[in-house]
């Protein structure tokens, strides 16, 4: 697929965002796992999970709101940022204004997870909550603007956060560049857009494939039909990743998904919590439901995805309340 490039983030940007984010964001590990009949004994195949869970604030959010931050002029700072999140982002946020000593205000769904909620203010936010549709969230951050002159930190159609979350790719293709096979969630496609960009710039021939919940899958319809499609947020919520409930994916994320991506694959809600689990057993690393999916696709849909030998699947957060993540655990599965 083809997009006009003029719109797309470069490798020297990306590389330009690597250097100027340092000391915030953390360069997070590649974590072998040994997935029974994927990796190890018996088979020539090996994969990572890149642990964005090991974050500052738990999630690979803070790449591209530290990049966008950091941009901003005193002036601006001065006034305050203001995004729309449902948890991650605003985390990201809140985080990278407290270091530079900007007030941060986040407008959030009420059903947020409580964990996010009390995070974001943690680090300082003033959090502002609204219904639970993301065009809400838009519609009454951007009335406060006007009546605050706040600064907009987009939560992902935006070239300095794009080229933040690409980061994670470039350290994927830096540390493995051999690697055949990237899976990333996807959203408003901050994550996937970013990931795509800078895995493929530097390794082209390795593949680079989306992955989402069947019940918010209007990434993957969008992906299918060429054009972007909106879902509505009563469909959207009903899944149990909340990080992945954006209604659709965003403009210029789709220009890049378009250019560097080969597939969005979905998957179901007991894939997810079955691969939650599986995550914790194969590494002890602890995903959120958001976080899992990109493994969830490797453990159920191998048939949806080109041929590897080595695989790394992007566990983008790990803000789990610590109830779900002991029912989720416990439950009976596969």
């Amino acid at each position: 697929m083809s997009t006009d490039s003029e719109q797309l983030v470069s490798l020297a940007t990306i590389r330009d965002a690597s250097a100027r984010i340092q000391g915030i964001t953390v360069h997070t590990p590649l974590v072998e796992a040994a997935f029974p009949g994927l990796s190890g004994y018996g088979t020539d195949r090996r994969i990572w999970l890149k642990a964005e869970s090991l974050q500052p604030i738990g999630a690979f959010k803070i790449r591209g709101a530290t990049n966008k931050v950091l941009q901003l002029t005193p002036e601006e700072l001065k006034r305050g940022v203001i995004t729309y999140s449902s948890g991650n982002h605003a985390q990201g946020v809140a985080y990278a204004a407290r270091a530079v000593g900007a007030k941060a205000v986040i407008v959030m769904p009420q059903n947020a997870p409580a964990i996010k909620r009390a995070s974001t203010i943690a680090l300082g936010a003033e959090v502002v909550d609204v219904g639970n549709a993301s065009t809400e969230r838009l519609r009454v951050a951007q009335e406060l603007v006007a009546k605050h002159g706040y600064v907009v930190i987009p939560p992902y159609d935006d070239e300095h956060i794009i080229a933040g979350q690409a980061t994670c790719g470039l350290e994927i293709a830096e540390e493995i560049p051999d690697v055949d096979l990237v899976l990333a969630p996807v959203s408003g496609g901050g994550l996937l857009s970013g990931v795509a960009a800078g895995v493929k710039q530097l390794l082209p021939n390795a593949h680079v494939i989306g992955v989402e919940p069947e019940l918010a899958g209007d990434a993957a319809e969008s992906f299918a039909s060429g054009k972007i499609v909106e879902w509505p947020a009563e469909q959207t919520g009903r899944t149990i990743a909340d990080g992945l409930r954006t209604q659709s994916v965003g403009r210029l994320n789709f220009a890049h998904i378009r250019a560097f991506v080969e597939n969005i694959v979905t998957v179901t809600e007991a894939e997810i919590r079955t691969a939650m689990r599986a995550i914790v057993a194969a590494t002890r690393l602890v995903p959120e439901p958001s976080g899992a999916v990109a493994t969830a696709a490797l453990l159920f849909h191998g048939d949806k995805l080109p041929a590897y030998r080595k695989a790394v699947a992007v566990i983008s957060g790990g803000n789990v309340a610590p109830e779900m993540l002991a029912q989720i655990l416990t439950e009976p599965g596969e």
